[in-house]
């Protein structure tokens, strides 16, 4: 995956997620969920277009 395709996907999530703070009136605890989802998803992202996110799932804890 491209760095530059990195970084314009996540100006553009970061904008998105910035005008959707800003603009739609929301209570303060559902905006606080909507920002961990929208990081979780990115970090999930991130990590697939890495190649970090396979090794990751084939942890096995336990026998």
């Amino acid at each position: 995956m491209p760095l530059v395709h990195v970084v314009i996907v996540l100006i553009v999530v970061g904008v998105l997620l910035w005008l959707v703070n800003t603009y739609i009136p929301m209570q303060a605890t559902i905006k606080k969920i909507l920002n961990a989802v929208v990081v979780i998803a990115v970090v999930l992202w991130l990590l697939n277009g890495f190649g970090l996110l396979e090794p990751l799932l084939n942890i096995h804890i336990g026998k």
